[in-house]
């Protein structure tokens, strides 16, 4: 039902817009009108679309929270003596009974017969609610139907009333974004705190120990935890570095080829192919390193390891023999893979996009394409370049899947790309995977490394605007 109550709207808009296009061609039949009828047929469409969708909006969140108090103040005294949590679960089973789906969970013999008869109510609350709000909306609309019939004449500027309308839309858009902004630090920001109380931030972001895992009881060990985070920024930096040692110099190369050497079927082929990598989910970039990549380097450094033991690497070979399949190298290695086409693609475009008469005139003077290249597009192209490697970072940064298949979950602090490492957002889904309290400094720890993570992308882009600034003046 919920979807024709939204549909109602969209239909009553086209029959307003036809009406109010019909009506202002008549009454601008004979006398010069300001607006186009299809410009006076959106403004009609507007006053009766919204009206009824605000009414359908209130209708369907009002009409939830008014229906569960009415079920409840009639509700039987097993149900009124149940848990809160409890009784949650109970009505959640109800609403689907009453929708014709099969509970949750089994419920005792009296609590099923309340549950029957609470279903059958609810039912009949859910005919009542649709049907009033059909009939609001309807008179709603009808109310701003006649508004806007009666305001349409030649002299009515449709045009600019109708602008001012999407402009408020594009301002409504823009205020959910910068809220939902506002809203996500604010959450860190609550929470994080919570966690910093417990857990002093010198020891969080100096610490070189991470285990968070805290006991139940006091005597048991590892009651208190280890809130290091120092071996996950350096897990993360690792893999980012080199993810972005792979895609940058290829990304780059391949976008430099593609802009200035290939041909018009080259690119037409290329291009395409590279860009099919964007599109491959990243748990398949997690099977390809888990099964494919981890395993051929283990065989390699295994190999290598096995030539140099006995003689005067014997320690290193020792070590190359110990090399399991997760290691940092998968991962970073993968994920550059991953980002190449992110490099490429943007480069490519940012690359074109540098006026042909640079070229020329590099030409002019005598210069080679590779000087061309090195010396004038390059960096011309350099502020685009460094926001395409600037996203390239944020996506390394950010991936959780191929760190947690290729590299492992263990916290330690190495710059090794053959050990094992974890990140921050590994980590962070770690913490809040499953049934979670949120009293505890393991869980709000996760907090912590967002809003650390958070910051440390803010600073990463203020510098790379400050970039695009610098050599955006200079080159403009």
């Amino acid at each position: 039902m919920t979807w024709l109550l939204f549909l109602l709207p969209i239909v009553l808009a086209v029959v307003a817009f036809g009406v109010g296009r019909g009506l202002a061609r008549r009454r601008a039949a004979n006398e010069k009108a300001h607006s186009r009828p299809e410009q006076h047929g959106f403004y009609a469409a507007i006053w009766v679309a919204v009206p009824a969708l605000v009414v359908v909006l209130a209708s369907i969140v009002a009409g939830g929270v008014v229906e569960r108090a009415v079920l409840e103040a009639g509700q039987p005294e097993a149900v009124r003596a149940l848990e809160d949590f409890r009784r949650d679960a109970f009505y959640a089973d109800v609403a689907r009974v009453a929708e014709g789906e099969t509970p949750l969970q089994v419920w005792e013999t009296p609590l099923n017969a309340d549950m029957t008869a609470q279903a059958t109510r609810a039912a009949q609350l859910d005919r009542v609610r649709a049907v009033g709000g059909v009939v609001l909306a309807l008179l709603a609309a009808a109310l701003g139907g006649l508004f806007a019939f009666s305001q349409i004449r030649p002299g009515l500027r449709a045009r600019n009333r109708v602008e001012g309308w999407v402009v408020g839309v594009l301002l409504a858009c823009s205020a959910v974004a910068v809220l939902t902004t506002i809203g996500i630090v604010a959450s860190l920001l609550v929470d994080a705190t919570r966690f910093f109380q417990a857990v002093p931030v010198q020891q969080f972001l100096l610490g070189t120990q991470w285990s968070p895992q805290t006991a139940i009881r006091a005597d048991q060990v590892g009651s208190t935890g280890a809130f290091g985070a120092l071996p996950l920024f350096a897990g993360t930096f690792l893999i980012m570095l080199i993810a972005m040692a792979v895609a940058a110099p290829v990304g780059l190369m391949s976008a430099i080829y593609l802009s200035e050497y290939a041909g018009p079927t080259v690119r037409a082929v290329v291009k395409p192919v590279l860009e099919i990598l964007a599109g491959v989910p990243t748990v398949v970039y997690g099977f390809f390193a888990a099964l494919t990549v981890g395993p051929a380097f283990r065989s390699f450094f295994n190999g290598v390891g096995a030539q140099l033991v006995g003689g005067p690497l014997d320690g290193l070979g020792q070590y190359l023999m110990l090399v399991q399949n997760q290691m940092a190298l998968v991962a970073g290695g993968v994920m550059g893979i991953m980002l190449i086409p992110f490099v490429s693609s943007l480069s490519d475009d940012i690359i074109n996009a540098v006026p042909q008469s640079l070229r020329d005139g590099s030409y002019a003077m005598g210069a080679t394409k590779s000087e061309t290249v090195g010396r004038v597009l390059m960096p011309a192209a350099l502020p685009g370049v460094a926001g395409a490697l600037l996203l390239a970072v944020s996506r390394a940064v950010g991936e959780t899947m191929i760190v947690t298949m290729a590299a492992g979950l263990a916290a330690r602090l190495t710059l090794n790309p053959l050990d094992t490492v974890t990140t921050v957002t590994v980590q962070i889904v770690t913490l809040l995977t499953g049934d979670q309290e949120f009293d505890s400094a393991k869980t709000l720890s996760a907090f912590g490394l967002g809003l650390t993570l958070f910051l440390a992308t803010l600073v990463l882009n203020i510098v790379a605007q400050r970039i695009v600034q610098t050599y955006r003046q200079q080159y403009d």
